[in-house]
């Protein structure tokens, strides 16, 4: 599985893989339900910026290369976001909230940059664990979070990859060209992770 994980020894790499995922969770949520106001823009940039400045993600550059790169990686969806937004809302809702979408995304890459996926899955299990008297199987919904965590640097990257593409070729920026190729790689790479997944027999 493609993943993010940088080495490190800051404090957030020592704290366990449970209480890491809450803890990032609690941050996500908390500027997920900010006001759709210009200063949460500001507010939401402000705690990205923090969040990777204390991750010690040793970038030579304070964590700031990193958000940089999650960034860059995610610009089509930040486009996409706004762009949708701007059809139904004014201009302060619309980027208001592409920044709280873009900012959960990147706290979210946050905690696979720290953490390795071994670590994820075993807390998701052991997290899941009491649900097993209910029916749910916790080893499979462990899987699929786990599997669920490692497709968004995929999916940012494939998107980075149909650009550079086209603009090898000296193709002009446009949504609908950008949009069918990536699909169509995004579907096989689903297709793929399927047919693993089946040959390690979950189904």
């Amino acid at each position: 599985m493609l993943t993010l994980y940088r080495t490190g020894d800051s404090r957030l790499y020592r704290v366990p893989a449970g209480p890491k995922t809450l803890m990032l969770l609690m941050l996500v949520l908390g500027v997920l339900v900010l006001p759709s106001q210009w200063w949460t823009v500001g507010a939401a940039g402000a705690i990205s910026v923090i969040a990777y400045a204390m991750a010690g993600l040793r970038d030579g550059a304070g964590g700031m290369r990193e958000l940089g790169r999650q960034l860059f990686a995610i610009r089509w969806v930040v486009l996409i976001t706004v762009a949708g937004q701007l059809l139904f809302l004014g201009p302060e809702a619309a980027v208001a909230n592409a920044a709280r979408v873009t900012a959960s995304l990147v706290l979210a890459a946050l905690l696979v940059l720290t953490t390795r996926v071994s670590a994820l899955l075993d807390a998701f299990e052991r997290g899941l664990r009491p649900l097993r008297r209910i029916g749910v199987d916790s080893e499979r919904t462990a899987l699929l979070l786990t599997v669920t965590l490692g497709t968004v640097p995929v999916l940012a990257r494939i998107a980075a990859d149909v650009r550079d593409a086209q603009r090898a070729r000296g193709a002009r920026a446009s949504l609908r060209t950008f949009v069918v190729p990536f699909l169509v790689i995004s579907l096989k790479h689903a297709d793929q992770l399927g047919d693993a997944l089946a040959a390690r027999g979950l189904r």
